[in-house]
């Protein structure tokens, strides 16, 4: 049992995510922590009939400090949403602020717990958490993860739609595994259709079309809802769907293999795939355990020549956000 915070818990995605957490079985305290309606947040959840404390925090009276202290996870969904015709790299120079100012607070409060960082563009503010905690002296890179999911679980949705109704695919997006690499925006984002399991067979146009959904498919969010928001609903729900992973890992010994953003010099099994790919941070498959990441679970070397080719794009526009973050800390 652990206490877990969310830092941005009165927005979009905090919102949901603070529910499912708080139906978490291995969350005994939940502190919700926002620069605005968090304590109101806190109260509805508290009236949920499922074990475990929910309070509120504002930045006023020690707040970050008293829903930091004593954190085994904190979840950070803070930031502005998308709006259209905004890329994930715009949001970066108000959301990398948000982000480095909490992480600054987990330094401080916290330095233990695992951080999973939400809040995009993701490319860019892992790298900034991760030279905040390396300046406080706390870095620890198998409890430092930029959540990715959402790429996997639009990879698994997807490919069922594509393949509904043939009788020898199937069609039910919980029995895909689709590996996903790279990074969390755009085409940084490498979907592994090849090694789908089970194996999915597609056309060209079939995967070429696939692949860009799974790329873009934020921005069919931000389209549908007019301005009015981005992916907050799926987010939160992929969100939860790494943090309990982790936490199963953590409290009951329950490891998987989940992809994440990660330091890969500071994690086992990442040197190789540093080599390979040539980036500090790069988005893989990763073994959890109760330490965090024990070790990469790499699928660069089964990859097809598509997928190589994909990979080449992703890594230029990826070694460019994550110098853009180190750049922002270094202001």
């Amino acid at each position: 049992m652990v206490k877990a915070v969310v830092a941005g818990a009165a927005g979009g995605i905090g919102q949901p995510l603070s529910l499912l957490l708080k139906l978490c079985p291995h969350v005994s305290d939940l502190a919700l922590y926002d620069v605005v309606n968090s304590p109101g947040v806190a109260t509805d959840l508290s009236h949920i009939c499922t074990t475990g404390a929910v309070n509120g925090y504002l930045p006023d009276d020690n707040g970050m400090q008293k829903a930091f202290t004593g954190a085994g996870i904190v979840v950070i969904p803070a930031g502005i949403p998308r709006k259209p015709g905004m890329t994930r790299d715009d949001l970066f120079k108000i959301n990398a602020g948000i982000v480095r100012d909490l992480i600054k607070g987990v330094a401080s409060y916290c330095p233990d717990a695992f951080v999973l960082v939400i809040s995009n563009p993701v490319n860019s503010t892992v790298p900034i958490a991760a030279q905040v905690l390396r300046e406080a002296g706390v870095f620890n890179p198998r409890k430092l993860f930029g959540v990715t999911t959402l790429d996997v679980v639009r990879a698994q949705t997807f490919t069922a739609a594509v393949v509904d109704g043939d009788a020898k695919q199937g069609g039910n997006p919980e029995s895909f595994k689709v590996p996903v690499v790279g990074g969390h925006s755009g085409d940084t984002i490498v979907p592994l259709l090849s090694l789908a399991e089970p194996a999915v067979t597609l056309t060209d146009a079939q995967r070429e079309a696939l692949t860009h959904r799974i790329q873009f498919g934020g921005d069919e969010v931000v389209q549908a809802k007019n301005g009015a928001g981005s992916a907050t609903l799926s987010m939160a729900y992929a969100g939860y769907r790494f943090a309990h992973a982790l936490l199963e890992a953590a409290c009951a010994g329950k490891t998987s293999v989940e992809p994440s953003f990660v330091y890969l010099p500071g994690v086992p099994g990442g040197e190789q795939v540093k080599d390979q790919v040539g980036t500090d941070f790069f988005a893989i498959p990763v073994q959890l355990g109760p330490n965090g990441v024990e070790k990469v679970v790499s699928p660069l070397d089964k990859i097809s020549n598509y997928e190589k080719g994909l990979l080449e794009t992703a890594i230029k526009g990826l070694q460019g956000n994550i110098e853009k973050g180190i750049a922002f800390h270094k202001l």
